[in-house]
């Protein structure tokens, strides 16, 4: 059997499909990946074989980022354009397939799947993109508020015609160039009545809702045996544990100064730091011997033995905070990370900071309370909760399902 995932998006889209299709071989089963080349060597050292799509997510985010009215529709037809001919290929003697990631690749994988006859699934890694009257759509910024007595299922009716009318008719060309119908219910067709959530159930619970049925598979981790860099295993020996600083793929264009604010902030809670670069590009302003920089890093051997970890709230980073056990502060930028710093706050195991650009002193107020004994023990916890195999429970499912397909 092979399975075939794709995803567009960070490496948080990128990172648990990598994970899904290590557990997936370990059932036996082959899988591919179209994803962004960005990770190519993250899949690489997990054995999962790449197929490459389309320019660097980085470069595409600034873009977009710099934008100051961007073209969704048209850049969502770009990416369209570049998954359909990727995924064509990719698919080519496959059994079935999932998508994650931004919607117009996932509107790709769903019409491929249906113009090859194959099963297809889709999967989301946060409960606030999936249909529910629990919570809210996401409010696409150029269309019109639903009145504020609209109640979550109206809001959710109103984002079919939202979803449709912003990327309907990229799809439909697509879809009529393969031989296929044009989709008047694009975003449930691609969503499906039955999509997964790859998310912790302690972290990110899932309520039901007559809007979809949900099957909650745990987080897609990659068990990542990397070694931390002898320089680093140094500086972390050489006194009390520090303070993680890092914000993953977000370039923080609104927040400048950001790395000068954050290192004085953790100096004053009297804290060493390990400062992540990230595609901020962020660097201590000083040489202190009380700060150390780090690029792309082992999180699951870092994040144990850190005091706390300040970070953007993405789902991957996330769950790995919460699973180290450490303490958090969230300063939520964009998308779903409002959710996760939520979430964290909720359930006692860090701070969520009250916006996205801090000053010295709010994140030095917010890591006080992350480094108060009862925030860590909360923290410690929590971890114990927090579940490793969702991989294997959804490679599992797969191959179960799907694995006499042909």
């Amino acid at each position: 059997m092979r399975v075939l995932l794709s995803t567009f998006g960070s490496r948080g889209d990128a990172e648990p499909l990598a994970g899904l299709a290590a557990a997936l071989q370990a059932q036996g089963a082959q899988a591919r990946v179209c994803a962004a080349p960005d990770f190519a060597q993250r899949f690489a050292q997990a054995g999962v074989e790449l197929f490459p799509v389309g320019p660097c997510v980085r470069d595409w985010i600034r873009e977009v980022m710099a934008d100051p009215k961007p073209n969704i529709r048209e850049r969502a037809s770009h990416v369209m354009d570049l998954y359909f001919d990727a995924l064509s290929v990719a698919a080519e003697g496959c059994d079935a397939v999932l998508a994650t990631g931004l919607f117009p690749s996932t509107v790709a994988a769903q019409a491929i799947a249906e113009r090859r006859g194959l099963p297809y699934v889709y999967a989301g890694y946060c409960p606030t993109y999936l249909p529910s009257a629990h919570h809210r759509p996401f409010q696409f910024p150029d269309r019109p508020l639903p009145p504020e007595t609209a109640d979550n299922r109206e809001r959710w009716a109103l984002n079919t015609i939202t979803m449709q009318e912003v990327f309907g008719e990229p799809a439909n060309r697509h879809r009529t160039a393969i031989g296929l119908p044009p989709a008047h219910d694009l975003r449930d067709r691609v969503f499906t009545a039955n999509p997964w959530l790859a998310s912790d159930p302690t972290l990110s619970p899932w309520a039901p809702t007559s809007l979809c049925e949900v099957w909650q598979t745990g987080a897609w981790v990659l068990h990542d045996d990397r070694p931390l860099a002898p320089d680093l295993r140094d500086f972390l020996d050489a006194g009390d544990a520090p303070v993680y600083v890092g914000f993953g793929s977000m370039s923080l264009h609104a927040w400048t100064d950001a790395a000068r604010i954050a290192v004085e902030a953790v100096r004053a809670q009297g804290r060493r730091i390990v400062l992540a670069g990230g595609w901020a590009g962020l660097s201590p302003a000083d040489a202190g011997v009380d700060c150390f920089a780090v690029g792309e890093i082992n999180q699951q051997a870092l994040f144990p033995r850190m005091a706390a970890i300040v970070h953007h709230g993405g789902a991957g980073t996330t769950t790995a905070a919460a699973r180290s056990g450490a303490s958090q502060v969230v300063v939520p930028q964009i998308g779903d990370q409002p959710y996760w710093a939520g979430r964290v706050a909720d359930l006692g195991i860090g701070v969520a900071h009250a916006g996205p650009v801090a000053t010295v002193e709010s994140l030095s107020a917010a890591l006080a309370g992350a480094l108060k004994a009862e925030t860590r023990a909360s923290a410690k916890a929590v971890a114990g909760m927090v579940r490793g195999d969702g991989a294997e429970v959804a490679a599992k499912r797969l191959v179960g399902m799907f694995g006499t397909h042909h």
